[in-house]
């Protein structure tokens, strides 16, 4: 069964490490937008063996939204960490 947050603790920590700018940093927008890249991950991992949930559905849905919201704040404060923060997340660019 899946965890309140949909991942680990072990994996946020090492979101957290990967992404912050000390060990105990989990508020910058880096770190937020890399741990919900990995529940958006996890969530639609769920969808495509569960089709017809659509409660989950609509969570992803947010999460989405909430990422965006950071990657566009990101954007209009560092445009080049903005484009080194997608390329190691591996998403598309579409703020």
């Amino acid at each position: 069964m899946a965890s309140k947050l949909s991942i680990s603790k072990e994996t946020s920590q090492k979101l957290i490490k990967d992404f912050g700018k000390s060990e105990k940093d989990s508020g910058s927008a880096e770190v937020q937008v890399a741990i919900l890249s990995e529940r958006i991950s996890n969530l639609t991992t769920h969808l495509k063996d569960h089709p017809k949930d659509n409660h989950s559905r609509t969570g992803l849905m947010k999460l989405i939204g909430k990422r965006r919201g950071l990657l566009s704040y990101i954007k209009a404060r560092d445009i080049d960490e903005y484009r080194a923060l997608i390329k190691k997340l591996k998403i598309r660019d579409n703020v």
